[in-house]
């Protein structure tokens, strides 16, 4: 599928936004109040889909495109402090499977 990208691509993709459309990054300050606003509203839908508060009219009810808000943020940050998103994910992939493993399947939590 054509429309599946890497974390690197993805990255890629952001910065070219950035440097045609958004002029430059907002600060690294000013991202991460962004992404904790995004993630509010991430909470906000959640918070109304699956617990107990009511839908309101007003309500955004997209939870598809509020993750993807918040993935653009992070994007922000990863591409404005010099991080390898790829690389870091693909490296905290391998210690989640080598780590928590047995710990997840031992959980009776999780039964």
């Amino acid at each position: 599928n054509n429309n599946q990208i890497s974390i690197k691509r993805a990255q890629e993709k952001v910065d070219n936004w950035i440097n045609i459309h958004g002029v430059r990054y907002f600060n690294e300050l000013t991202n991460m109040a962004q992404l904790t606003e995004e993630v509010g509203e991430v909470a906000r839908i959640i918070s109304r889909r699956y617990g107990e508060q009511s839908m309101k009219e007003s309500d955004n009810n997209d939870l598809g495109q509020e993750l993807a808000d918040v993935l653009f943020v992070v994007l922000c940050l990863a591409n404005q402090t010099g991080v390898d998103l790829q690389k870091a994910f693909n490296s905290m992939m391998d210690t989640k499977a080598k780590r928590d493993h047995k710990r997840h399947h031992t959980n009776k939590k999780l039964k």
